[in-house]
Parts: C-alpha cells; sequence; structure tokens
C-alpha cells in the first residue's frame, strides 16, 4: 500500500488551516497546522513533512526567512507558497529563496492539488492566475521620500532586506544582535506606514528593483 505524502500547513487564519486540512485529509497526511512562523522550522524538524504548504504573511517571521531556512536546514521538504497576493514581485522572490510553487489562496482546491502534486514530484508550480513579469506600478511613489525619513543604518537594513537577507544575516553583516534588528524592523515600518512584515519585504524588494532599473 502506498504510503500517503505528509504534509505541514501553515497560516495565520484558523479557519483556512481547517478548511485546508478536510480538502486534503484524504490524500494525504496533514502532520500539523501552524500559525506562527516561529514555530515552523521546529516542527519540520520533528515532524518530518514531505511537503510545507506556506503563507508568506505569518506573524513573527516572514515567510521568505522560513523558505531560506528550511532551505538550508532541511532540503528535502518541498514548499509550496500559498498567498492572498497574485504578485509576481512575491513570486519571483519566494522561488529564488528556494520555494517550489506559488499559489494565491484564490486558485481553489482543484488547482491547489494539482500544485501540491508537481512539487511533491520535484517539480516546480506557478499558478496561470500570477502576471508572467513583475511590474514597477506599484512601486510606492512617495519611497524616496519614506527612506529618506531612516537614519542610515536603517535604509541599510532596508537595502538588505530587499536582497533577500534573513533577520539573523542582516544582524551578522551588521555585526549586531537579531533582537536589535527585529526591533530596527518594527521602527522602519511604523516610519514608512507598512502594517506588515510581507510588506515590509514587499517594499524593500521593490526599492531595490527600482534602483537596479534607473540610469
Amino acid at each position: 500500500m502506498k504510503t500517503k505524502p505528509r504534509i505541514l500547513l501553515v497560516d495565520d487564519h484558523q479557519l483556512l488551516l481547517e478548511g485546508l486540512r478536510l480538502a486534503l485529509q484524504n490524500e494525504y497526511v496533514v502532520v500539523g497546522a501552524l500559525t506562527s512562523g516561529a514555530a515552523v522550522l521546529p516542527a519540520c524538524r520533528e515532524l518530518a513533512p514531505d511537503a510545507v504548504l506556506l503563507d508568506l504573511s505569518l506573524p513573527e517571521r516572514s515567510g521568505l526567512e522560513i523558505i531560506a531556512d528550511l532551505q538550508e536546514e532541511l532540503p528535502a521538504i518541498r514548499i509550496l507558497v500559498i498567498t492572498m497576493h497574485a504578485d509576481r514581485v512575491m513570486a519571483d522572490a519566494s522561488l529564488q529563496s528556494g520555494a517550489h510553487g506559488f499559489v494565491p489562496k484564490d486558485s481553489g482546491i482543484p488547482e491547489l492539488k494539482t500544485a501540491l502534486q508537481a512539487v511533491l514530484a520535484g517539480e516546480r508550480f506557478v499558478s496561470g492566475r500570477i502576471p508572467k513579469h513583475a511590474s514597477l506600478r506599484a512601486y510606492p511613489p512617495d519611497s524616496a521620500v519614506g527612506l529618506a525619513q531612516l537614519t542610515p543604518r536603517q535604509r541599510k537594513i532596508v537595502h538588505l532586506i530587499g536582497e533577500g537577507k534573513r533577520t539573523a544575516d542582516i544582524a551578522a553583516d551588521l555585526g549586531v544582535t537579531v533582537p536589535t534588528i527585529t526591533f530596527h524592523r518594527q521602527v522602519i515600518r511604523k516610519a514608512l506606514g507598512i502594517d506588515s512584515e510581507w510588506g515590509l519585504l514587499r517594499y524593500a524588494i521593490l526599492v531595490r528593483m527600482s534602483e537596479e532599473q534607473s540610469p
């Protein structure tokens, strides 16, 4: 008898987790359902899932940081990002960080199952709902003004975030502690009027993209 693949569900909405569990439990072994980003890596060490269905917008840690951690420590685990944002910028960033698939939450269960089957088979899957190319039309027009409000150290942190650096990597690069960088990220978000870590991450990536395309 073929063993069912083991999957771990990660999302900050309990209702969605329960819906995913019900939709997938006949074909997969759901080893856990988490709402905390900080709990993902320890749970993967303990539960050894074949795949993680991961939201990008989580309390405590961004999904991209979690992807990078899993790729570094547990590279055999397949990662399928499930997000409310049909966003090429974040799809590319997720794949570059080590994710194997990217599906918006409004795709529906059939596409989700197709995506999960693909990534478990060693393939890469990006939903057709994701634009083919990234656009800077959503780039914040007042970003230069926003960055000007930050200290040189905080601007450096924004640039490092945009390069895909994790909080621990930024702390090591700047010779400070992880709590110091965490505090700076909170201050930066407040100064820029950004209400989530996901928003800060996307902002930082767009700043990098804009600077790369500037003459």
